[in-house]
């Protein structure tokens, strides 16, 4: 019988909740939560008992002593408490609160001296394969034009710092922001991951272009990528669909996370 991919999971919210629903939905998986790492565990043990799951509850500190491969879902503030002593410790890391990384580019050098793997799982973003590979040529253009539901962007400094009223993007799309993926990832941290995603698969933080829209007139978040390059010129399309419990986060996002970890011990890998 296959060995079972054992996994702590940090961050209880709602991509871990659609995380642990998979899991526990597919009862022939090879997929074996052991541990949940939270900051507030009595609140923790409460959502774990409404899983019927008995599995510890850890700090961060701790995840390396339950299992080498640890999924991150937890907050953009909370991303380096959770991922760096994963890091250090050798382990293999699923992460997705990536638009922190923007702050704390040295965990890249430190998985690196710890021979440690920091896996980003983006499954919201198309065309990811084949721009790693236009990469190994010459890469001239990446530009991601995102058109976000407003109530996703609400609140946010940046929307209010410079007076956009979202209430017209019930009807047409909004111009928010034009730029780097550096400074899209500085505005909207808790939004663009994508951005940071995309960046590092390709010319980088600086060079990738950016452009958002507020759309209340689509089911979710849709992505449009633009590559050009001596090899390869590419337009690519995502529609995503939103959680019913939290409209703030895609659907596709649970089950990228779900894809990665089946990959670690698949015998069959798929693309670059």
């Amino acid at each position: 019988m296959k060995e079972k991919t054992k996994f702590v999971l940090c961050g209880l919210g709602n991509i871990g909740s659609q995380v642990i629903n998979s899991i526990l939905n597919n009862h022939q998986d090879n997929l074996e939560l052991v541990a949940i790492c939270s900051r507030n565990k009595e609140k923790a043990q409460k959502k774990i008992n409404d899983f019927n799951l008995k599995i510890p509850i850890i700090s961060a500190s701790e995840t390396p002593n339950y299992a080498k491969i640890i999924v991150e879902t937890a907050t953009y503030e909370s991303f380096r408490e959770v991922v760096e002593p994963a890091i250090i410790s050798g382990c293999h890391v699923i992460a997705i609160s990536v638009g922190a990384l923007v702050k704390n580019l040295d965990l890249i050098d430190l998985a690196n001296k710890h021979n440690s793997i920091l896996q980003i799982a983006n499954g919201t973003l198309p065309g990811l394969d084949i721009l790693r590979s236009a990469k190994e040529g010459n890469v001239n253009t990446v530009k991601l034009k995102s058109k976000i539901l407003p109530e996703s962007l609400e609140g946010e400094e940046y929307i209010e710092n410079n007076n956009i009223d979202l209430s017209k993007a019930k009807k047409e799309p909004v111009f928010i922001f034009s730029g780097s993926a550096r400074e899209a990832a500085q505005h909207f941290p808790r939004h663009f991951n994508v951005a940071v995603s995309l960046s590092l698969a390709g010319i980088g933080l600086d060079k990738t272009q950016i452009e958002v829209y507020a759309d209340g007139t689509l089911k979710g978040a849709l992505h449009k990528i633009i590559i050009k390059s001596d090899v390869v010129e590419l337009e690519m399309t995502s529609q995503n669909f939103p959680s019913s419990v939290n409209k703030r986060s895609s659907l596709i996002v649970a089950k990228s996370i779900i894809a990665a970890l089946r990959e670690i011990n698949s015998h069959i890998r798929i693309g670059s």
